[in-house]
């Protein structure tokens, strides 16, 4: 399985980069973990940068993949959930699964219109390159619970 997340701007605090690459190597006997880093803009018309990034995004994504776009106005599930979800569309499903993150200004119209299903990390604001890790940890977990491992408990 391959599942890919496209996320607007790059890593740039070690600790960070650390915790994510520690997932990556966890996640890899289960799946192809992609993370795919998108141009973060910077202009004063924040629509403008929403816009451009939004553009950005969808270029990285195909007609057969599953779009899920991470939003604070999304759906708010447990771990137990979400991996039922990937389960789901790893056992019956042919499209590839995306997960997308926007930059701090959030996520464009046409993004939010892509998508195939809006999760929620919670009402919390959390910075788009902590969200990068939380989602690692969140799809970790997933495969852990779909494989009887200990690390969910």
């Amino acid at each position: 399985m391959v599942i890919k997340i496209v996320a607007v701007g790059k890593i740039k605090e070690k600790y960070i980069n650390d915790g994510i690459n520690e997932y990556l190597k966890r996640i890899s006997p289960f799946c192809n973990l992609q993370i795919v880093e998108t141009k973060e803009f910077h202009f004063q018309e924040i629509e403008k940068n929403i816009d451009l990034e939004g553009k950005a995004i969808l270029d990285n994504l195909h007609p057969n993949d599953y779009v899920i776009t991470l939003e604070i106005e999304g759906e708010s599930i447990d771990s137990i959930t979400l991996s039922n979800k990937i389960k789901e569309l790893y056992t019956y499903q042919s499209h590839n699964l995306v997960f997308v993150i926007g930059g701090s200004n959030g996520l464009s119209l046409d993004v939010k219109k892509r998508s195939n299903y809006r999760l929620s990390f919670g009402r919390l604001t959390y910075p788009h390159q902590l969200t990068r890790l939380l989602l690692c940890e969140q799809i970790y977990r997933a495969f852990s619970i779909i494989n009887n491992l200990k690390y969910h408990k």
